[in-house]
């Protein structure tokens, strides 16, 4: 069985250590940052290179902070997210859903909406990713890009198993098959932005274009 292709991967590859209900996990505001600075600062760099400046920019699986260059202004930023504090006291959202993407995947826009999207340090935490990504391509504006970053830094009782199983580069490729296999996808880009001397967070990127 491959493990990096979620189109053979069975129901328990997506099962987590901690089952309750994820309200309850978040239900406490977290005001933390869960990768170091250099890496959010390799984030901040990949919206630079991949947003469009006056854009409107979707930020699924948001918090108190969307790590966007503090230069560039937006026409909007919306957040979906699960705490309501959280989002609230995030400056660049312009709006805000609360809303369990693993209860409901199905994203309240209407389609072709958004100029980009962003999923930072959370895709790992998808129990139906695939089914996210088919949304988050309906939501987006044709060639509009999704960046998608994360690193070896986690919530180790709310990760899917197969999280846990792969090392980091089997986890980029599985983030590339969840893109392949949601389809409405192009020009998907596994990177690689760790620091150079490999201290600190590593931080990797999947970055594919809406077809």
């Amino acid at each position: 069985m491959d493990e990096s292709n979620p189109a053979t991967l069975p129901p328990e590859a997506f099962r987590r250590y901690d089952e309750s209900p994820d309200e309850v996990f978040y239900r406490t505001p977290r005001f933390v940052t869960h990768i170091d600075d250099g890496a959010i600062t390799a984030v901040t760099q990949l919206y630079r290179e991949f947003f469009p400046a006056d854009g409107a920019i979707l930020d699924l699986m948001s918090s108190w902070i969307s790590h966007l260059p503090e230069e560039t202004a937006y026409r909007e930023v919306v957040g979906l997210g699960m705490n309501r504090e959280e989002l609230a006291a995030n400056p660049r959202l312009s709006e805000f859903v609360v809303q369990n993407l693993n209860d409901d995947p199905t994203l309240p826009f209407a389609g072709d909406r958004f100029d980009a999207a962003a999923i930072c340090v959370s895709v790992d935490y998808l129990t139906d990713p695939v089914a996210v990504l088919q949304e988050a391509a309906r939501v987006l504006k044709p060639n509009a890009p999704i960046v998608i970053t994360f690193s070896n830094r986690c919530f180790p009782t709310k990760a899917v198993a197969v999280w846990h199983s792969l090392d980091d580069a089997g986890r980029v490729q599985l983030v590339a098959h969840y893109l392949e296999s949601a389809g409405g996808w192009t020009d998907i880009q596994t990177l690689d932005r760790s620091p150079a001397n490999r201290r600190g967070d590593p931080l990797f990127a999947v970055v594919a274009r809406r077809a």
